[in-house]
C-alpha cells in the first residue's frame, strides 16, 4: 500500500490540488450564495463565465459545458465525441492511460497508446501509425482511431510548441480524427509557453477543457468546443454519464471569478504565471544551491529532480512531495509541484530545510 503523505509538513509541494480555492473564487461564491438561479447550467453565472471564456479564447461560437472533475470530463467527452467502434490515440504516459483507472475504456473505447518522448506524442510516430492503419486491408476488424488525446502540459510538465500542435492538428485533419486537449493544468502550461495561447489552442483543437480543480477552483472543469461543433443533445449525453450537475452554478460561479480581469489578464492566467515563476525559483534552489539534477527539463509548475536516497527521509520529514520513480540504486526521481496557492515563503522554507 502506498505510503500516506505527511499532512504536517512545513512546505506542501506534492500536488496543485491540495488547497481549497483562490480567495477571489471563495469570496465571489460567498457574495452570490443567497441568490436563487436556474439549475443545470442555465444560471446567470454559468452564462457569464461562458461569455468570458469565449472572449479569452477569441472563439465567439464556442459551446461550453461545466463538469466536476478531470477524469469525469475525459471519460464523458471522449465517449460523447466518438462512435462506439472508435478508440482514442495517446502517448503511453498520457493521463487517460496511466492515472484514470481505465475510465475511458470503461465507456467501451480502447485507449491506443504510442511511445512518448518526454511525455509528448510525436507527430512522426502518429502519422506512421495512422498511415499503417488506413492502409491495412483488415482495418475494419480493428478499433478505428477516432481521436488524438494530448495534455497541455504533459504528465511530465513538458509543453507542445505551437508548431507541434499545428502538426498534430494537420495530421488529424488529414485522417479525419478529432484533436482533444486535456487542460487540467492549462493555466500553468499557458504561463510557461512561448507561443501557445488560449486563442491559438481554440484554433487548433476540436475540443479542450480549461482545468479549474488544479488551477484555483474548489472543483470544476470547463469543456470547450471552440468551433461550436459539439455532438447533438450534449445535455442529455452528459446526464447519461452521471456528469450533469444540477447545481451547475457552483462551477459557473468559480469560472466567472477565474476569468475576471486581474491586471491585464484574467485571474486564471495570472494564477499560472505566479506558480511558474515560483517553480523557476525552486529550480534555481535545487540546481544551483543544492546541486540536484533535473530528471526532466520541465518549464511548468511540475518540477522533477533526482534526489540522493540519503536525503529522501530527511526531506520528507518536513516537505510534502511525490516520489516518482527510482533512477538507480542510490537516487530517486521526485516531483515538486507549485500552484496558485504556493508562496515565496514556501520556497524559502524549503531552502532552509533542504540545506540543514
Amino acid at each position: 500500500m502506498k505510503e500516506k503523505r505527511r499532512l504536517d509538513a512545513l512546505c506542501h509541494l506534492e500536488s496543485d490540488y491540495n488547497n481549497g480555492a483562490h480567495e477571489w473564487v471563495l469570496r465571489y461564491m460567498l457574495e452570490t450564495n443567497d441568490e436563487r438561479t436556474q439549475s443545470y447550467g442555465d444560471d446567470r453565472f454559468s452564462e457569464k463565465a461562458r461569455e468570458l471564456i469565449r472572449k479569452a479564447c477569441a472563439a465567439p461560437e464556442a459551446q461550453i459545458w461545466f463538469l466536476a472533475g478531470g477524469t469525469q470530463t475525459n471519460a464523458t467527452i471522449i465517449d460523447c465525441a466518438l462512435q462506439p467502434y472508435e478508440g482514442v490515440v495517446c502517448a503511453d504516459t498520457a493521463h487517460i492511460n496511466v492515472h484514470e483507472a481505465g475510465a475511458v475504456e470503461f465507456t467501451g473505447h480502447k485507449v491506443i497508446t504510442l511511445p512518448a518522448k518526454e511525455g509528448k506524442l510525436e507527430t512522426t510516430m502518429l502519422r506512421d501509425y495512422l498511415a499503417a492503419y488506413f492502409a491495412d486491408e483488415t482495418a475494419e476488424h480493428m478499433v478505428r482511431p477516432g481521436m488524438v488525446y494530448i495534455t497541455f502540459p504533459t504528465e511530465l510538465g513538458t509543453l507542445y510548441t505551437a508548431s507541434e500542435l499545428t502538426a498534430l492538428h494537420d495530421i488529424c485533419r488529414e485522417y479525419g480524427l478529432l484533436l482533444y486537449v486535456d487542460g487540467a493544468r492549462l493555466a500553468y502550461g499557458l504561463a510557461a509557453s512561448k507561443d501557445v495561447t488560449l486563442p491559438k489552442l481554440a484554433q487548433l483543437a476540436d475540443i479542450f477543457y480549461i482545468g479549474g480543480t488544479k488551477c484555483g477552483a474548489l472543483c470544476g472543469e470547463a469543456v470547450v468546443f471552440p468551433k461550436g461543433n459539439a455532438p447533438g443533445h450534449m445535455l442529455s449525453r452528459i446526464k447519461r454519464h452521471g456528469a450533469l450537475l444540477a447545481k451547475s452554478r457552483v462551477v459557473g460561479v468559480q469560472f466567472e471569478a477565474l476569468f475576471q480581469p486581474c491586471g491585464k489578464a484574467p485571474l486564471y492566467l495570472a494564477i499560472g504565471h505566479n506558480a511558474v515563476a515560483l517553480a523557476m525559483q525552486l529550480r534555481r534552489l535545487f540546481v544551483e544551491d543544492l546541486g540536484y539534477q533535473p530528471f526532466i527539463d520541465s518549464p511548468t509548475n511540475q518540477q522533477f529532480y533526482i534526489i540522493p536516497n540519503t536525503d529522501l527521509d530527511r526531506l520528507r520529514q518536513h516537505i510534502g512531495f511525490e516520489v516518482w520513480c527510482p533512477v538507480d540504486a542510490e537516487h530517486t526521481a521526485c516531483r515538486f509541484v507549485t500552484s496558485w496557492a504556493t508562496t515565496e515563503q514556501d520556497i524559502i522554507s524549503l531552502g532552509e530545510i533542504a540545506t540543514i
